[in-house]
């Protein structure tokens, strides 16, 4: 097939720059992302009669634990620990407990997403026993509905980083990255994982305001580590490998570390339709 029939990405990842400032897709897409997310936040609280000063402080939390969580999980699950040496002593790769201080270059790349779920989910036990008083689940309800639409759009902020795509495809929607020096095109996986996280964001917004979804604790997010994660572990089947280490592997370290979350996933929909809806006074 003719090259042409495929796409050419060559987007650069920086929109503009003035001075040091220099303002980025990915950024700006995380940007927006967190804002979306507090305006669903805010019209969930009010729908449901909830202080919104619950929100502000909820919010503040959500963001320091993606953060956190993200680079985190990028250090102990994808990056190496130590420095990598080859046999005649050239430094192949640097590790983040050889150069500690390079754990906090968050701007240098390197935000994992299972390390995202889990610091959110630490950000909300800590939230909920300070804060709100009540059961993990109901918050963890609330917040996954518009987080994963956070992760659509941090995905493609991955595109226009030309980063974390596929394995060569015939398919004339392949892209070619030719800022990666690509030559034969590649499937836009960013692309197939935001459209996935889409369609799962779309199930969880039907779900809570069409439905008693929200009164069974942990079925929202039973549902969303479910959808999140089995899209995640197929799709990495056609993705790149990442890392080094991971050549060679039957499943790779992103498919293993989903594993957990879709069978948490079935756990949680079982025992929440099992006990029941769950109201609470407001406050």
């Amino acid at each position: 097939m003719d090259l042409l029939a495929f796409i050419h990405w060559n987007v650069s990842p920086e929109i503009f720059s003035l001075g040091p400032i220099h303002v980025r897709w990915y950024g700006l897409l995380f940007a927006i992302g967190f804002l979306f997310g507090y305006n669903q936040g805010e019209r969930m609280f009010k729908h449901e009669n909830i202080d919104l000063k619950w929100l502000e402080s909820l919010f503040i939390y959500l963001i320091v634990a993606t953060i956190i969580g993200a680079r985190l999980g990028h250090v102990l699950f994808y990056g190496p620990h130590f420095d990598i040496y080859s046999s005649n002593g050239v430094l192949l790769e640097r590790g983040y407990f050889s150069h500690p201080i390079e754990i906090l270059y968050v701007w240098q790349g390197g935000l994992a997403s299972h390390g995202g779920v889990l610091g959110i989910i630490i950000g909300m036990i800590i939230w909920s026993m300070k804060v709100s008083k009540r059961n993990l689940l109901w918050v963890l309800d609330r917040v996954v509905v518009p987080s994963v639409f956070v992760g659509a759009l941090i995905r493609l902020g991955n595109l226009m980083n030309s980063e974390i795509y596929g394995i060569p495809t015939s398919l004339p929607w392949g892209f070619i990255f030719e800022r990666n020096h690509e030559i034969i095109a590649k499937h836009p996986t960013q692309i197939y994982e935001s459209l996935g996280y889409l369609i799962t964001f779309g199930v969880l917004y039907y779900m809570y305001w069409k439905t008693k979804a929200k009164d069974y604790q942990g079925l929202l997010v039973g549902v969303f580590f479910i959808f999140v994660f089995s899209i995640r572990f197929l799709i990495e089947f056609i993705k790149e490998v990442q890392e080094s280490f991971e050549k060679g592997m039957s499943l790779n370290m992103g498919q293993w570390l989903s594993i957990p979350f879709i069978t948490a996933g079935i756990v949680l929909i079982i025992l929440a339709i099992r006990k029941g809806p769950v109201i609470y006074q407001n406050q």
